[in-house]
């Protein structure tokens, strides 16, 4: 089978019936072999019914959500390809032809453009046309290597195979987000087709929550892209700390009428002190997923681990310790001088603030060393592949089992019938 029509569905009595015969109408018309699988995550209306009357296949998905319901329609589809669309009659199942075309042209993902296609007036509210989907689209063009214009068009389809081995797991609305993200950062082939939206055919609210569900599309961006998570923020508030720090080192600096001193000193040490471990947060978090399959390796990633062993991650801490130190002992002769009284905070913050920052950071980096160690550390992992060969090598030694067994079975019959020939004639 060539297609199959996946469309999630919970209490889509009003429209799941013109959708699934739009679409088995647009397969038969352009000679497409398919079916329509309806994924019922729970209908109390008799959605599954006349779904069944309309010619589709309904397959129950117990858990709840919308990428949950998706899931369970694509691993029970049969068909090569998939397209998925939500059973509210407001995308086009007559305009199938041109994502099966792009799909039999060797795309793995092709995605719709509703903004290319067409918004007729009233089928998207205004905060998810100018706001919404603008936004999140333009964050995912920017945290990924993608050029997606409408990262959450409902309206898409793949290859089932291909969409399969990227495992994804999440169950809500954010499943759109992910499916692109997956598909960008393991390489595979994404394009994109206009597509038109339509006033969906229900009389009752949408099941998407606006700003609950457009969050939970952001978290999910945010946390694949530990770039802009932690590596950029960190890395900006390192470098802001550190010129602020040096130029404050050496005395107040004055800008027009306002004076930066050593207030400005401790807030410059801070900002040095968590960009540093926003940065370690972008390399854990590298290293992990890379290790857990969440994200692809990053060959830099790994050449930085293979370089920042866990001998040379202690010797960089324990040369900052050493600066740190030497600057409390500098600290403790200025108050030496100052026979131990009273000091000026102007000028023993300036010791003892940027020491300070030094052992914390020293700290920081020996703990680093040995959590990137402990990520390091392989576990054996078995492919699809190697546990197919397990599989064949355990078939293999049974049917060897089994055969030494029934040759046994056999020289046993063969010796008994022997001995009875011999000892009748004694017998007799």
């Amino acid at each position: 089978m060539e297609l199959t029509v996946v469309m999630p569905c919970l209490n889509e009595a009003e429209t799941v019936e013109t959708c699934v015969r739009k679409a088995l109408t647009c397969m038969r018309e352009h000679d497409i072999d398919g079916e329509v699988v309806i994924a019922d995550n729970g209908s109390t209306d008799g959605s599954q019914q006349l779904a069944r009357d309309a010619g589709a296949r309904v397959v129950h998905v117990e858990e709840k959500g919308y990428g949950n319901a998706l899931i369970g329609g694509i691993r029970a589809a049969r068909g090569r390809y998939v397209i998925m669309g939500d059973a509210d009659d407001s995308y086009d199942f007559t305009a199938l032809l041109p994502f099966v075309e792009q799909l039999r042209d060797g795309a793995d993902l092709v995605m719709g453009n509703r903004f290319k296609g067409g918004i007729a007036p009233g089928a998207m509210p205004p905060l998810h046309r100018y706001l919404g989907n603008p936004v999140l689209s333009f964050v995912g063009r920017l945290f990924f290597p993608s050029a997606i214009g409408d990262f959450h068009c409902g309206l898409r389809g793949f290859r089932r195979d291909s969409i399969l081995r990227l495992g994804l797991q999440t169950g809500g609305m954010e499943f759109a987000s992910e499916m692109v993200v997956k598909s960008t950062l393991q390489g595979l082939d994404v394009r994109e087709v206009p597509t038109t939206l339509s006033p969906d055919g229900r009389s009752r609210p949408p099941h998407l929550r606006s700003w609950r569900d457009g969050w939970r599309h952001l978290r999910f961006l945010l946390l694949y892209s530990p770039r802009w998570l932690f590596f950029l923020p960190g890395l900006a508030l390192m470098v802001l700390g550190v010129v602020a720090g040096t130029a404050l080192a050496f005395g107040p600096v004055w800008i027009g009428e306002l004076a930066f001193d050593v207030d400005t000193l401790v807030g410059a040490s801070a900002a040095v002190v968590i960009g540093f471990q926003a940065v370690l947060f972008a390399l854990f978090t590298k290293v992990y997923a890379a290790e857990e399959g969440f994200l692809p390796e990053d060959r830099r990633i790994k050449r930085l681990v293979d370089v920042i062993t866990l001998e040379r991650g202690l010797v960089a801490g324990g040369l900052l310790a050493l600066a740190g130190l030497a600057g409390l002992v500098a600290s403790l002769v200025h108050w030496q001088v100052r026979s131990f009284g009273e000091l000026d905070p102007r000028e023993s913050l300036r010791l003892v603030v940027p020491s300070a920052t030094a052992l914390i950071m020293s700290l920081q980096t020996v703990f680093a060393a040995l959590f990137i160690s402990i990520l390091g550390i392989r576990r054996t992992k078995e492919t699809p592949i190697d546990v197919a060969a397990s599989a064949a090598e355990e078939a293999a030694e049974q049917v060897s089992k089994e055969t030494a067994a029934e040759a046994a079975v056999e020289a046993a019959g063969e010796t008994a019938v022997e001995t009875a020939g011999e000892s009748a004639p004694a017998k007799a």
